[in-house]
């Protein structure tokens, strides 16, 4: 059992007991520390509510609603949601807040309360830090009856954003048309189900086929898209003789893509290719994390444009994009953030600008990767225990690297010359992440090999 209490929200299993797990009281407990902190803000004590698909998510949605009128906040519930349809519901409903339930990439045992401020952004982190000290104190008071709130229910709004898609000046639906595209979709027995096709078809997608289509939310394999998760995806694509293979997460705000031979475009080249096709339209800056590839920055650089990198963490994204004007960002984990709809990783606008961006260039998909750098990526992780001083061990890497340039934003990042290591403590599991990239997939492996060996020694 597990209950991870952060900035950015709160995510457990469910079952078990109070603190150890994400309970019912757990919920009431940090619920209301954020309904009450939504009515500190002012007047507007609207709340927008919407879930993904996992099997936990009406009892979570009920217990949050319920607790939510407790404190006297309004709440819209949008139902079975994504989680750029509730960010984009927040300011049409012109909200004081949302909560997102998901847990996002997680398991089906999981589940979580992601909360947004009222631009249906995530919160930053001292706002998120007053919920946390404010669930933890006894200065809690529930309103009387002739101050509970309402609830009332809207399922219009993921239809409500994709009319938004539609609209954007560099979606082209003429062109995807034309080309009479065939696709298949992974829908993760989740909310990209009521969500992907609808959009696939107002786009003018000829055939569209969807596996894991019920919505059950138990997840028919590990719900994260990574490759050894989208064997399924990649042989239906392959045997359907399908143009495009699409996998989202159960939330549907990240994104990767299926070559019609049943080869990964690379979720790391999601980012690379839309960011690619807008700047081609319209010339500016992009933001990534660090711990995504250097092909971003080649990419803006060809367009005239200047990458900068942020810290990880999409609200740390967003921040690094409006600072520097990015006309789009993201992260390598598939996230695509378009700010002309809004601040928030949203896959189903990245479904629709790289369709068009396909069409337009002519080529297959696989014929499309092939125009970007070739890049790899090892993705590692070294378990912790309660013993590890982390800031020490990066302390003697830091010095041991000296030579190098090295990045202390986020964690520590070493250059050396094209290649890079990106290391990091994670925001939801007692582990250090060790990203490192180059040119050679054998390179990439070998940096983070060599790396993963200094730390063990230094613990």
């Amino acid at each position: 059992m597990a209950l991870i209490k952060s900035i950015s929200g709160i995510r457990g299993t469910i079952g078990g007991k109070p603190g150890g797990s994400l309970t019912p009281l757990d919920i009431v407990k940090f619920t209301t520390a954020y309904g009450t902190w939504v009515a500190k803000q002012g007047d507007n004590k609207k709340v927008v509510i919407g879930r993904d698909g996992r099997m936990s998510g009406g009892m979570v949605r009920d217990i949050i609603a319920a607790t939510l009128q407790s404190v006297g906040c309004d709440v819209v519930d949008l139902g079975l949601s994504t989680t750029p349809t509730v960010e984009m519901a927040v300011k049409m409903e012109n909200a004081g807040g949302g909560i997102i339930i998901t847990a996002s990439h997680n398991p089906k045992e999981w589940n979580a309360l992601k909360l947004l401020n009222k631009d249906g952004e995530f919160l930053n982190a001292a706002e998120g830090q007053w919920i946390l000290d404010f669930a933890d104190s006894d200065d809690i008071s529930y309103a009387e009856i002739k101050d509970v709130g309402a609830i009332a229910s809207d399922d219009s709004y993921i239809q409500k954003h994709i009319d938004i898609i539609l609209e954007h000046p560099l979606v082209d639906v003429t062109a995807i048309r034309s080309m009479n595209y065939s696709v298949v979709v992974d829908a993760i027995n989740s909310t990209g189900a009521i969500s992907v096709p609808v959009l696939l078809n107002a786009l003018g997608v000829k055939t569209v086929t969807v596996i894991n289509e019920a919505v059950t939310g138990d997840f028919a394999h590990n719900p994260e898209p990574l490759p050894e998760n989208l064997r399924d995806l990649c042989s239906t694509v392959l045997k359907q003789n399908a143009t495009l293979g699409i996998a989202v997460d159960p939330d549907v705000d990240r994104l990767c893509f299926v070559c019609e031979d049943g080869s990964l475009f690379g979720e790391e080249y999601t980012l690379v290719a839309i960011a690619d096709y807008i700047l081609s339209k319209k010339k500016g800056n992009t933001v990534s994390n660090l711990s995504s590839t250097r092909a971003l920055r080649d990419v803006t650089e060809k367009h005239g444009g200047k990458y900068y990198p942020s810290a990880v963490g999409e609200v740390n994204v967003v921040k690094k994009m409006k600072e520097v004007d990015a006309v789009i960002g993201g992260e390598g984990n598939g996230g695509v953030i378009v700010p002309e709809l809004h601040y928030g990783r949203d896959a189903l606008i990245g479904i629709a600008l790289f369709l068009t961006h396909l069409a337009k260039s002519g080529k297959t998909a696989k014929g499309l990767r092939n125009t970007y750098p070739g890049y790899f990526i090892s993705k590692n992780k070294i378990a912790l225990d309660a013993s590890v001083n982390v800031q020490d061990i990066f302390g003697k890497i830091k010095e041991k690297y000296a030579k190098h340039p090295i990045n202390t934003e986020d964690g520590l990042r070493i250059d050396f010359d094209n290649d890079w290591v990106h290391l990091r403590t994670s925001n939801t599991e007692p582990i250090i992440r060790i990203y490192s990239e180059s040119t050679s997939e054998t390179t990439a492996e070998n940096i983070a090999k060599h790396i993963m060996s200094d730390i063990r020694e230094m613990m």
